[in-house]
């Protein structure tokens, strides 16, 4: 592992700078010997740091024990100006080496970088104490949002006098270093964090790294007026608290960007101020990635700039017109720097492969000695050839190779058939530990895991609106849980569009209950850093149909978060909107399978009403998983009895609930459809027909103990009933019972699945009852499901 030399000052000293000029011939060699193992088929890609080595390395210097990072796909520069790898972990990466990546146990491409947060049971670690680096992302400019939230903790540390003394901050004196691409830019992800950034007034650093590309694309097509920071001119700030710093220097420029970066970040961390650092004149000497030349797309004039301006090159000529060091000494260093870099790439190969090699050499022994046993086996013969003539085989290879010669004796028996069954299982066994684990949390605070505690209610129990259930909730949350915090749009002042939190931001502060403006994607990240780093948001999302402004971060940042740190990371992440029917287009939207099918990794709560929902709330807030909660929008006016337990019962994930017993069909739904449901229950009784009603309750987790399935053991009909489009979650639904818990067994007569419409549902009070399922949609499904099953009974 590289030692990391700390500075104070803007004079680094001789010592120093060498010491730096060895990490960028490090990471340039590095950067080499990546591309030279994924041309050679070591690897399957690379992405490095080649021509970026400079500014990481002056960066290096301003970051501090407790300061976090949000990078994108770079980066290893500055671990190892920080010391915080060595370089047999980086190559470890590229391998995808699950033994011995630290970064993501092998599920991240290289140049994706993590440190712990938490330990494997989720304990929090002691954020001061350490080089924070969030997990990378790859999306463009997916980074940013995250960027905010890791930047807004600090903000709520400092001015958080309630929180005390924490292992997260000290006193908010942490910096969030935010990086991206110039052309990354262009994405709305980036204005969006630009402009809360602003309005926040929060410690982050912004460095865009500019080579003048995306990719093969040139920034003036790209960017207007071709240089970002130009157009940025307007978020400048003017006045104390009213906008952004922005500093330009160039990549190649040493003394000037180790300056730069002391000043800058200083300010920042004093004053929570933002900053912007362009880093310009750039180069690619590799290229973009692994994937193809710079040549192809570089004419000789702009070739021989990078050449020229190469930022290594440049702090070498430096190095020597300032007497540090002469032409023979700086040799040695490159020298060092080379032969240690090709060490580590043969000890982390060696490490990685060798194991693979020795069960290759095994397997291919077996193999043989089958052949031998069944010469006329065509597919086992061929498959004894392939074994032998790999010659960097992947487990995967030597896998799917066996399975193919097992299906061809399946119906023989060898001493030989059962080691290779073997090694199957135990190869099968490893790469679900490997690949399969921590999408959810499996530590000791799993949302799964939670106590459960049943309401209670008094003889008087009052009838109360849904919005005054949930707001008396929030105020006994909010009371007992000093770091929980909620924001979103015309939530503070006046409490919500629906009057949730109507009347809290007065009783808990400003600082805890506030509005944000409408940027849905940072809010997202907002909440997602200040997860990350031990705080408690609920972010509200006015309506389920916005939610596709912050879908991406959902799915691509929150919903991965811990699977792809391998359990180094999480973010308890609440995330409150409402949904289902009321009008319009865009105000009545249930679009449930778009969140089934990218929100793995999180929870997907639909509670029928808001005694449901607080307990939900209660669970969530005692776990360490993130979820969505989804409450009913035509449901805040309609009565429930207040449990007396308010605030200390618990709603269990995964466990539907029987809300209505028959004999005859089992129906069931979720969210805004029970009161719909239950309505055509009582039509369908007037008719002589039982029907069994389940409330699903959550969806992701969906029936963990097969409550749906005992019910259709005894009905053996059942319906699905949701507004999603057709195919959508009702088709879900039916997947999880009919097929995954085995449920077609028990089918007297075909499933039936009552879905809305495929188009948006229109405005109105007759767009909704002809494009949603309504009781009489319902009663004629299933009284033609019994008709048809019994004719006899209902043909009259």
């Amino acid at each position: 592992m590289t030692t990391a030399i700390s500075s104070t000052t803007t004079h680094p000293t001789s010592e120093e700078i060498l010491h730096d000029y060895y990490i960028c011939c490090l990471s340039r060699e590095l950067s080499t010997q990546i591309r030279r193992e994924v041309l050679t088929g070591k690897a399957k890609f690379g992405v490095s740091d080649d021509g970026k080595e400079l500014f990481q390395v002056a960066m290096a210097k301003a970051f501090k024990p407790g300061d976090f990072r949000s990078d994108y796909y770079r980066g290893h520069t500055l671990l190892l100006a920080l010391g915080l790898c060595n370089l047999e972990d980086l190559f470890a990466q590229l391998y995808a080496d699950g033994d011995n990546d630290p970064f993501s146990g092998g599920r991240q491409m290289n140049n994706h970088h993590a440190t712990p947060f938490i330990d494997q049971d989720g304990n929090w670690l002691n954020h001061r104490e350490r080089y924070n680096l969030s997990s990378d992302i790859s999306t463009t400019a997916g980074q940013m949002a995250r960027g905010i939230g890791l930047a807004f903790a600090s903000k709520k540390y400092r001015s958080g006098q309630h929180l005390g003394d924490t292992i997260f901050s000290d006193n908010g004196n942490e910096v969030c270093f935010c990086n991206i691409g110039d052309a990354s830019t262009s994405e709305g992800a980036f204005w969006e964090t630009i402009n809360a950034s602003g309005v926040l007034q929060i410690p982050l650093a912004i460095t865009i790294v500019d080579d003048g590309y995306g990719i093969s694309v040139p920034t003036e097509l790209q960017t207007t007026k071709a240089s970002v920071s130009r157009v940025l001119e307007g978020f400048r700030e003017e006045k104390v608290g009213d906008g952004i710093d922005i500093y330009c220097c160039k990549g190649w420029d040493y003394q000037s960007l180790v300056a730069l970066y002391q000043k800058g970040i200083d300010k920042v961390r004093r004053t929570h101020t933002p900053a912007l650092f362009h880093i310009e004149e750039l180069t690619q000497p590799q290229g973009h990635s692994t994937s193809g030349s710079h040549e192809r797309y570089k004419d000789k004039a702009r070739m021989k700039f990078e050449q020229q301006f190469d930022c290594n090159r440049q702090f070498r000529l430096w190095i020597i017109a300032n007497d540090i060091a002469d032409e023979e000494e700086l040799k040695g260093i490159e020298t060092k720097a080379r032969k240690e870099v090709r060490e580590a790439k043969v000890k982390a190969w060696k490490r990685y492969y060798l194991p693979i090699e020795l069960k290759w050499r095994e397997i291919t022994e077996l193999a043989e000695r089958l052949a031998l046993r069944f010469p006329d086996n065509v597919r086992l013969q061929k498959g004894l050839v392939e074994l032998k003539e790999f010659v960097t085989p992947f487990r995967s290879e030597i896998y799917a190779t066996i399975r193919r010669m097992l299906h061809s004796l399946r119906h023989e028996q060898a001493p030989e058939i059962d080691e290779l069954n073997t090694f199957l299982q135990e190869v099968k066994a490893v790469m679900e530990r490997r690949y399969h684990t921590h999408l959810y949390s499996e530590t000791s605070r799993s949302a799964l895991r939670v106590p459960v505690v049943l309401p209670t209610y008094g003889e008087d129990a009052p009838l109360l609106n849904g919005y005054e259930i949930i707001n008396r909730y929030f105020d006994t949350a909010f009371t007992k849980n000093p770091n929980l915090y909620a924001f979103g749009e015309d939530l503070g002042k006046i409490g919500g569009v629906n009057q949730g939190m109507a009347g809290l931001q007065a009783i808990h502060g400003e600082d805890r209950i506030f509005d944000v403006g409408i940027r849905e994607w940072t809010i997202i990240g907002q909440a997602l850093g200040m997860a990350m780093r031990g705080l408690r948001p609920i972010a509200e999302i006015q309506y389920l149909d916005y939610l596709i402004y912050g879908f991406s971060p959902l799915s691509d940042d929150v919903a991965t978060l811990r699977y792809r740190s391998n359990n180094q990371q999480a973010a308890p992440v609440i995330i409150r909107t409402r949904g289902h029917r009321l009008e319009g287009i865009w105000h009545s939207g249930s679009p449930m399978s778009v969140l089934l099918g990218g929100l793995r990794g999180m929870y997907v709560l639909v509670p029928r009403n808001f005694v449901q929902a607080a307990g939900m709330y209660q669970t969530l807030l005692q776990s360490d998983d993130p979820a969505v909660l989804i409450e009913c929008l035509n449901g805040y006016r309609h009565k429930e009895r207040l449990p007396e337990n308010l605030g200390e019962y618990t709603v269990p994930l995964g466990v539907p609930e029987t809300l209505r017993s028959g004999t005859d069909v089992t129906l069931v739904t979720y969210g805004a459809c029970v009161r719909v449901a239950k309505m055509a229950c009582d039509l369908l009784a007037e008719a002589g027909i039982s029907v069994e009603l389940i409330d699903v309750q959550t969806l992701l987790p969906f029936d963990l103990e097969h409550r749906i399935l005992q019910s259709l053991q005894k009905t053996s009909r059942i319906v699905f009933l949701d507004e999603d489009v057709p195919g959508g979650g009702t088709a879900y639904m039916m997947d999880e019972v009919l097929v995954k818990q085995g449920g077609y067994r028990h089918l007297d007569s075909a499933p039936v699945t009552i879905s809305a419409t495929a188009h948006r549902p229109p405005y109105g009070t007759d767009g909704d009852y002809f494009s949603k399922p309504n009781p009489d949609d319902v009663f004629e499904a299933i009284f033609k499901m019994m008709e048809e099953t019994e004719p006899v009974r209902f043909n009259k």
